[in-house]
């Protein structure tokens, strides 16, 4: 059986990937300290391939065990958005970067990596100009920042390794998150049925969190021909602005009143568009539109009324 160990497994993305790579068959290990008490994997406690650590990814006595039994690494563990960074710096880089780094010390070069950063490193794109694994990076955030690095240091020093350039990521899963653009403008939407938009032309790129799982499960099957690469992943038609991600929204939530406003500033300058051309021409192709996850956050919205799902 082929052991993956998954750092960061009960988080948002780890809690839809992890159900996901049981079902495919292979063996699997989630470290994670269970910084929001989540539950979230409790459904997979059953399965005798699932095994599960609580522990801090910075401390090599809990990691060194865990990573010899590896045959495949996905370094989740993050403290993940601007806000959260940037509020305690230290515990973001000591985690967001120097964990991975420390962790590339103690694995052989046979180990996989599939390391997910994010496309916000972009940062400011040009008007009408699709950014491509190789546009210049210019991260605006600590943990932009954090993750280009990171990618730089994993491609350098490790050669069985795939970097996924992830777009801003939507949709319901077992450790929700309401901090994420798609989420939190469709949960205002279902509850206070109006918003006010800042810069609301600023574009990005979007993608459904079981397509980001799928990605993962691509990279591990076509590994030797993805090995050493960086992928952009998203929606290739949703580089959409933030206006025309509400009007998208209200479709749904025919309630739903938009204002713009000229007064504000938004605090997250990322503006840029992106070509998911690269992956796309090795076989991967998203499952899931823009419009399947609003129409399923709206019903998740229905259970969901409080602020503990959320990073910030």
């Amino acid at each position: 059986m082929v052991n993956i160990l998954v750092t960061g497994g009960a988080g948002y993305l780890g809690s839809t990937l992890v159900p996901a790579l049981l079902e495919r068959g292979f063996g699997v290990t989630v470290v994670d300290n269970f910084m929001y008490d989540q539950d979230s994997l409790s459904a997979c406690c059953y399965h005798k391939a699932f095994a599960l650590v609580r522990g801090d990814v910075r401390s090599m006595a809990v990691m060194r065990p865990l990573l010899k039994q590896a045959d495949i690494i996905i370094p989740l563990a993050a403290l993940v958005g601007a806000p959260l960074c940037d509020r305690d710096p230290i515990a973001a880089t000591s985690t967001n970067k120097q964990a991975i780094v420390d962790m590339l010390s103690e694995i052989s070069r046979e180990q996989r990596v599939l390391l997910p950063v994010t496309n916000s490193g972009y940062g400011v794109g040009e008007t009408g100009k699709f950014c491509t694994e190789e546009t210049p990076i210019r991260p605006v955030s600590l943990y932009g920042r954090d993750k280009v690095e990171v990618e730089r240091v994993l491609l350098d020093r490790h050669p069985s390794a795939i970097s996924f350039r992830l777009a801003t990521v939507f949709g319901m899963s077992p450790r929700m998150r309401l901090d994420l653009l798609v989420n939190d403008f469709t949960y205002r939407a279902c509850t206070d049925r109006f918003i006010v938009l800042f810069e609301s032309h600023f574009k990005r790129n979007f993608i459904h969190v079981r397509d980001v799982a799928r990605a993962f499960l691509h990279g591990i099957e076509r590994f030797e021909s993805m090995q050493g690469e960086i992928y952009n992943v998203g929606l290739s038609d949703a580089n959409i602005s933030k206006r025309e991600l509400c009007d998208r929204i209200a479709a749904h939530v025919p309630e739903f009143v938009v204002h713009d406003s000229d007064i504000g500033k938004d605090p997250d300058k990322r503006d840029y568009i992106v070509s998911n051309e690269k992956v796309e021409r090795t076989g991967y192709r998203p499952a899931f539109t823009l419009d399947d996850g609003i129409a399923e956050l709206v019903k998740g919205f229905a259970m969901i009324r409080n602020s503990k799902y959320t990073n910030v």
